[in-house]
């Protein structure tokens, strides 16, 4: 009875959460509480923007959850982050958002709780406080928070909250001590500080969204640089895919409105975009479409080729389909530097589409620049867009609106009733027609989409000695859940697309690897499967080789990554694998530790982790295990001939000893500590995973009935 079901195509979870979902305060059987979420997503903070204690976690915890046990994690450290100053004008909250990214990613805060105070907090609108709490794992943060204040009640307001909840809200935060004011003399363990004067225009790339770099420096970083159009054919850095997309962005109304502002002003000049960008607009709310029509502006986006394909995640999650053939095929004849500019989240490589090298985070109105200027090696801020009537250049300043405009059109153009219009029959209950389903699923053997897990069976099943583990990969810092099981398209030539083939499907009803997710076999096969994965095992003509490689041991041999995971399953070989720093960032993809444990891995060692992605590796039995500070994989020299043990008994943040059995014959002990953080972790560790957890509870409480 309280559970709603969203059909698909309405939008993005955590937009929805923002815009409807979240009451801020609840009010239940004569009693008010404040809202929590937990989200099985790493974006979930998304609502922090409100006031709202809400952190995303793997699936696997939730899963946990959903059979009948708590989510527990350690205490947090509380970082407060002290905003200063105002944004200049031009600035976007994605300008915002980027250099704050790439502060608190520097500022070590993985795993804190952030609560965002201050004066320049506090003039920052609702909408650009979710576009920074929105980002909350691309900087390593649990919490991205924002006080409850004037801003909260008149965002309340203007999405369709009634008039008695928005009272409630705002009675019981001045009640209870978490209305602004409460919060001037708040004591953090740490604090931040951070003048949002200093911000200017920026994108960030090639491969990370903490990676900011100043529009008007992409010259200096070798990115933007001189090039020359040649009629009929791309230019170098051209930008395959412009899309306006993703909950980051595209629920801040400031940031869709000078989008469309920007694509007005580009029409009335004449301006196109360069003919092979694949230009899209995705918003995760059917709001975004209400108010860009009562401003007139949605026709001029659909002018520049930004028409609406979808009210999901697309492009930022690898979804922006197939390119032109013709397109595709000069890319790959010509071996072209190809981009995506894209309003997201991240950019990872390989994440955006398999034929754009690498990707840039933008906000909306750079991203239309970016599709009429074609390529990234376009200085933006400086380089001619086109030519007017008169045959004067035309640059960014000669489209970018004003912020006096762009706020004049936001309180005309944006009104509660769009929001309930598109809402209120959303969340209609509907009544129950009796018709009796069985609770049981039936599975299709054949299924690519579905299928029986294994979960029960084979390795799974069995007991981990944590003995004589060969590595299957040796990585460097920053690998991603992208690199461990990637959710864009599937490619012919890659192990997934072979299997797809062979199960008849044609290639262009492949789709994504997330999307085949419920299928063992066809996501296995995506485990390292990125293309643009470092394994420092592999090393062709002296040189470490990029690709879904692996090197099987003890023959040395070089192979395609899930032929050396079939070898050692085949051989029933305990796998181990040794990472560098913040393993694990991104999305919070369950397979990214399914596919490893499905693979034999039953540890990994590596200089520090991102939260999700540990908690989903504990869920699936794979121990984690950190590396003392100043040891690495790099001052121990590993490289991959090495067979380990893991000894000593797993306790919370227990001291663990992992030894090193050298090919010739030398051995190394090294203390580590074992990052199964709580109680509830080592048992459910201890049982093999989350299922079997639950089996064995459910078998023991059954034998006591």
């Amino acid at each position: 009875d309280n559970v709603d079901v969203i059909p698909a195509g309405n939008g993005i979870m955590h937009q929805i959460n923002l815009e409807k979902m979240s009451p801020v305060i609840h009010a239940q059987h004569g009693v008010a509480f404040p809202d929590t979420c937990v989200g099985t997503d790493s974006h979930t903070p998304h609502v922090d923007a409100l006031g709202v204690i809400a952190i995303g976690v793997g699936g696997l915890e939730a899963e946990n959850v959903m059979l009948g046990r708590a989510s527990w994690m350690r205490l947090p450290e509380i970082v407060g982050v002290k905003l200063q100053g105002r944004p200049q004008p031009g600035i976007t909250a994605t300008d915002v958002v980027l250099a704050l990214t790439e502060f608190l990613r520097k500022s070590k805060v993985v795993s804190s709780y952030l609560e965002f105070f201050g004066a320049g907090a506090a003039a920052l609108t609702l909408g650009d406080r979710a576009t920074i709490s929105n980002m909350a794992p691309e900087y390593g943060a649990t919490a991205a928070m924002f006080y409850i204040d004037r801003q909260t009640l008149d965002y309340l307001k203007l999405t369709g909250r009634s008039d008695e909840q928005v009272r409630l809200v705002e009675t019981y935060a001045k009640k209870a001590g978490l209305w602004a004011d409460s919060l001037q003399d708040a004591q953090y363990e740490r604090v931040l500080e951070f003048d949002l004067s200093t911000v200017v225009r920026n994108v960030a790339g090639p491969s990370n969204p903490h990676a900011r770099v100043a529009t008007a420096d992409l010259a200096t970083r070798g990115i933007a640089g001189p090039w020359r159009e040649t009629p009929g054919q791309m230019p170098d850095g051209a930008v395959i895919i412009a899309a306006i997309t993703s909950c980051t962005n595209t629920s801040n109304p400031r940031n869709v409105i000078a989008a469309g502002l920007l694509a007005r002003n580009a029409n009335r000049l004449g301006l196109v975009r360069k003919p092979w960008v694949k230009s899209s607009l995705a918003p995760g709310s059917k709001t975004v479409a209400l108010y860009l029509e009562e401003a007139g502006l949605k026709s001029e986006l659909e002018k520049l080729g930004f028409g609406i394909v979808a009210f999901a995640c697309t492009t930022c999650n690898g979804m922006s389909g197939a390119l032109d053939p013709k397109i595709q095929q000069e890319i790959i004849d010509r071996d072209l530097y190809a981009t995506a500019v894209l309003s997201g989240n991240r950019n990872f490589d390989g994440r955006i589409h398999p034929y754009a090298k690498q990707a840039f985070l933008a906000s909306p109105p750079l991203v239309v620049a970016y599709a009429i200027a074609g390529t990234i090696r376009f200085d933006i801020e400086k380089d001619a867009l086109g030519t007017d009537a008169m045959g004067r250049p035309i640059t960014l300043k000669d489209l970018w609106p004003s912020d006096a405009e762009i706020d004049a059109v936001v309180a005309a153009s944006v009104k509660p009733e769009q929001f309930r219009r598109v809402y209120e029959p959303m969340f209609k209950v509907s009544v129950d027609s009796g018709t009796r389903v069985s609770p049981l699923y039936d599975w299709r053997p054949m299924s690519t989409y579905i299928r029986r897990p294994p979960y029960w069976e084979g390795a799974l099943a069995g007991e981990r000695t944590l003995r004589g583990m060969r590595p299957l990969a040796v990585l460097p810092d920053n690998i991603t859940t992208d690199h461990l099981s990637p959710s864009n398209a599937i490619m012919l030539d890659s192990a997934a697309g072979e299997y797809l083939a062979k199960m008849g499907l044609p290639e262009e009803d492949f789709n994504s690897y997330a999307t085949h997710r419920g299928d063992h076999l066809t996501a296995q096969r995506a485990t390292f499967a990125n293309p643009q994965l470092v394994n420092e095992m592999v090393i062709v003509d002296g040189k470490v080789t990029k690709g879904s490689l692996a090197r099987i041991e003890p023959e040395g041999k070089v192979t395609r990554m899930w032929e050396a995971i079939e070898a050692y399953m085949e051989r029933k070989q305990p796998l181990i694998i040794i990472a560098g720093a913040d393993y694990g960032q991104g999305s919070s993809r369950d397979w990214a530790a399914k596919g490893v444990r499905l693979a034999g891995v039953e540890a990994i060692v590596a200089e520090g982790f991102e939260r999700i992605h540990r908690t989903n590796l504990v869920g699936m039995g794979v121990l984690p295990l950190e590396f003392k500070p100043g040891v690495n994989r790099k001052t121990l020299n590993i490289d991959g001939t090495e067979i380990f043990d893991v000894i000593g008994e797993r306790q919370p943040r227990a001291g663990l000893t992992l030894v090193i059995n050298r090919r010739n014959g030398g051995r190394v002990a090294v203390p580590v500590t074992c990052r199964l953080d709580t109680a509830e972790e080592v048992s459910i560790y201890e049982a093999g995973g989350v299922l079997q957890r639950f089996a064995k509870d459910f078998l023991e409480s059954s034998a006591t009935r």
